[in-house]
């Protein structure tokens, strides 16, 4: 057997590192192994690097949680099919979907003013959208980020279902059981109105159309 040692010139070459590798690889992780194995030591070691050379370009794991969402959205289609209420439908249901594919992006959106690129064009998008509804500069502006975060909301809350294995429907008869056993005494309106609070029904669309309608008729200012 042989015991000379391996030149370094004839192992692999590392990938360079770029922001762009650092995301993807961060995006990774978090598909495979979930939130809590995302940490800043755990993606460069993915990389074959010390973890001071990620800090090159990614400020911390805030920072990198918060390209990897952008990086999502930039799957969102920014065109589709309809009238301008159907077109911004579409676009927020994209970006939910988008949002809530990954654990734990969803909730970078909320308290958080949109600043990435691809972030930025959904928001143009929305705005282009609602001007063309025929809204003042103001309400067009108050509106969308009433939508964003109507989006980002609806993002987070799917996000547990589609990323813990959680069971919806078996969420929702635990739910109306729990209701069920509630005394009418105490709770009047919540146990004559059970069965409506747990009907079925598209109600993504519902509150879109309901957010929009709102914002037509309201006037900012």
């Amino acid at each position: 057997m042989s015991t000379q040692p391996i030149s370094r010139r004839a192992r692999p070459a590392k990938a360079p590192l770029s922001r762009d590798v650092i995301v993807r690889t961060g995006l990774e992780i978090l598909d495979r192994d979930g939130l809590d194995a995302l940490t800043m030591r755990r993606v460069a070691k993915e990389l074959d690097t010390g973890p001071a050379s990620l800090y090159v370009y990614v400020a911390n794991r805030d920072d990198l949680m918060a390209a990897m969402l952008d990086e999502a959205l930039g799957h969102v289609p920014l065109t589709a099919e309809g009238t301008w209420q159907q077109q911004l439908q579409a676009l927020a249901t994209a970006a939910i979907e988008a949002m809530s594919r990954h654990e734990g992006l969803a909730t970078v959106a909320l308290g958080a003013i949109p600043t990435g690129d691809n972030a930025l064009l959904v928001l143009d998008r929305m705005l282009a959208l609602l001007k063309k509804g025929g809204l003042d500069d103001t309400t067009a502006a108050w509106a969308v980020d009433l939508l964003w975060l109507h989006t980002a909301a609806a993002a987070t809350e799917q996000s547990t279902y589609n990323t813990k294995d959680a069971d919806e429907e078996a969420t929702v008869t635990a739910a109306d059981q729990r209701y069920a056993a509630l005394p009418a005494d105490r709770y009047p309106m919540i146990t004559s109105l059970r069965h409506a609070l747990f009907s079925p029904g598209d109600r993504d669309t519902w509150s879109l159309n309901v957010l929009i309608n709102g914002i037509l008729h309201t006037p900012a200012g």
